[in-house]
């Protein structure tokens, strides 16, 4: 497998990833299932073979695109924040990582949200979505034992609502609009907890 992180150059302009970011652009714009790799070479203006020696096929490229969302969620479950301190306080935490994540890679995981499952490589990056949602699903009901959150709200409910809530972001949030992620995350999070705390 191609690590993205480690630039593998060919002709001058276009490493590894710098074709991986137009690549996600064009699945997120066409489908992944519709974009082949000769869209991805007339959109880059190279060979398909020039492609090819970047990435072993369009899977691999797929998989990358994926990791680059998936390792970005997955890291905010291992920092400290999210380790140490109350079930609430791991709770924002990792809330507001995952918003960091979705605004910084944006493209990823606007790609990562759409997969449905038709490949090999999809249902691998659905499994990994999968137990982070499991992740935060019990930081939600470790909250609410401890006393943080309501319990006359499933927590199943719970979690399904504030992932709409995060996910949604993918569909309307732009860079260069005048939400920074911070102030994001801070909305968020006060919509999401402020209403879901114990009074």
């Amino acid at each position: 497998m191609s690590d993205v992180h480690t630039p593998k150059r060919g002709r001058p302009g276009y490493d590894q990833r710098a074709i991986l970011e137009i690549a996600v652009t064009a699945f997120n714009e066409f489908g992944y299932d519709a974009t082949s790799m000769g869209v991805l070479a007339t959109r880059l203006a190279l060979s398909k073979a020039a492609i090819y020696h970047h990435f072993t096929s369009k899977d691999e490229v797929l998989q990358l695109a994926l990791d680059e969302a998936l390792n970005g969620l997955e890291g905010v479950l291992l920092e400290s924040g999210a380790l140490t301190g109350s079930a609430i306080d791991r709770l924002a935490y990792v809330l507001r990582g995952a918003v960091h994540v979705l605004t910084t890679r944006l493209p990823y995981v606007t790609l990562l949200l759409r997969v449905r499952g038709n490949t090999e490589v999809e249902r691998l990056a659905l499994t990994r979505r999968r137990a982070f949602d499991r992740a935060v699903s019990t930081l939600v009901m470790e909250a609410r034992d401890e006393g943080s959150l309501r319990s006359d709200i499933d927590p199943r409910v719970v979690t399904r609502l504030l992932f709409g809530m995060v996910n949604s972001i993918a569909e309307w949030y732009r860079p260069e609009g005048t939400e920074d992620a911070s102030h994001l995350a801070d909305d968020v999070l006060a919509v999401a907890l402020n209403g879901l705390r114990r009074r």
